[in-house]
């Protein structure tokens, strides 16, 4: 671990990377105990799993939570190296104490917004989207079925995203083995999946926030008017470089830009006028850092 100044430890940067984790530690268990568990939903994570053991056999679920994340850290420091830094684990044993807290005073683990499921699982996705996003954005994670998902990763070809998804999944189906009066609910799976998917466009948009830039690929033989229009029309860079055309063998010169969404309805309707038959390929861009956009953030908060 690197050497951690009194300057750095007292900056105004460690301080808001340790409150994002302290708050999306706090809304996590929240939302698994208030509005995830009283349902009997399980969105994957070993929490997904605490609430199954906690509907099935009475456990709590910090308890249940805490002897699968200790082993589970361990391993996971065994078989892929000490890539779980100490903003992992206070992330992790947070969720637990405060998971614990909801737990022990929240009476009788009461529904925060009862006879309401489809509401509820609206509003879980949107909870777990925010606190999974904050604690994302201090650069730590939850830990939990996200280090299965690494470990499988190392030792199959299957991409991790595909593996979060798989082992999250599966985990929902354990709703299916919870103790009820009228056998094998698939409402639960199904309201369990609705969280997930909800949790994950909430994290994208905690992460990157709502605005999304357009990057454009243009091809045209008008290039000249086209660049003429970016740069002082709209007043954007971009980079020109030639290209060789598979089919024709035509050597063509490619306008590469990042712009706005507002900036780029702008220039297609350049274009449009311009050269009715360019080629322009448009792609969603979430993450643009450097000059004119976000600026590149350096890791901190150690």
């Amino acid at each position: 671990m690197a050497f951690v100044t009194k300057e750095k430890f007292l900056s105004k940067d460690w301080f808001i990377t340790y409150a994002y984790i302290v708050l999306g530690s706090f809304l996590f268990a929240m939302g698994d105990v208030l509005f995830v568990n009283p349902y009997k939903l399980a969105p994957g994570g070993v929490y997904g799993i605490g609430n199954f053991l906690y509907h099935t056999f009475g456990f709590k679920i910090s308890v249940s939570v805490l002897f699968m994340e200790v082993p589970l850290l361990i391993l996971g420091t065994i078989v892929l190296g000490p890539r779980f830094g100490i903003k992992t684990l206070i992330s992790t044993f947070l969720i637990m104490g405060f998971a614990y807290m909801f737990e022990t005073y929240w009476w009788g683990y009461e529904a925060f917004l009862p006879n309401d499921p489809m509401l509820n699982a609206l509003v879980a996705g949107i909870i777990y989207g925010i606190a999974i996003g904050v604690i994302f954005k201090s650069r730590a994670t939850s830990g939990g079925s996200d280090i299965i998902s690494m470990i499988l990763n190392k030792f199959t070809r299957i991409s991790l995203g595909k593996l979060v998804i798989m082992v999250d999944g599966s985990i929902t189906l354990l709703t299916l083995f919870m103790p009820g009066e009228n056998g094998i609910d698939w409402t639960l799976p199904i309201y369990s999946w609705i969280v997930i998917f909800i949790e994950g466009k909430i994290i994208d948009m905690v992460i990157d926030g709502l605005k999304v830039n357009k990057t454009l690929f243009i091809v045209s033989e008008k290039h000249e008017e086209i660049q003429e229009k970016l740069l002082y029309h709209i007043k954007r860079g971009g980079t020109m470089f030639s290209a060789m055309g598979m089919y024709e063998g035509v050597e063509r010169k490619v306008i590469y830009t990042t712009i706005t969404r507002r900036e780029s309805t702008i220039l297609l309707n350049h274009i449009a006028k311009i050269d009715p038959k360019a080629f322009v390929n448009v792609i969603d861009s979430s993450q643009i850092h450097g000059e004119g956009f976000k600026a590149i953030e350096p890791e901190s908060g150690h």
